[in-house]
């Protein structure tokens, strides 16, 4: 969804992205599977993984914490590497633009 609003002769939009978090445990590790939306069918995924030390106490919400931060970790480096990609298509041939991260 984007909005638009006029703002001093310029046009502000604003953009929703949606992120849909999977998460699946069984006996022995839990899963995450984390999808940004960002319009249309265009998405990006990570996943993640926890598995429980066996002489841990079962404490499942400790699992699905664990998984979803990795998840989103992969998620956030898979999308800083596409950024990263489309930075160096755009600038091909320029001198490569210092990193702001």
């Amino acid at each position: 969804m984007e909005v638009g609003t006029a703002r001093e002769g310029a046009v502000v939009r604003t953009k929703q992205w949606s992120l849909g978090i999977y998460i699946s445990e069984d006996d022995r590790e839990t899963r995450a599977h984390a999808v940004l939306f960002s319009g249309g069918d265009e998405h990006t995924a990570g996943d993640g993984r926890a598995r429980r030390n066996p002489v841990d106490p079962e404490v499942a919400e400790i699992g699905d914490e664990l998984a979803v931060a990795r998840a989103l970790a992969d998620l956030a480096g898979r999308l800083h590497g596409t950024a990263d990609e489309d930075i160096a298509r755009l600038t091909e041939g320029r001198a490569e633009p210092p990193k702001a991260w």
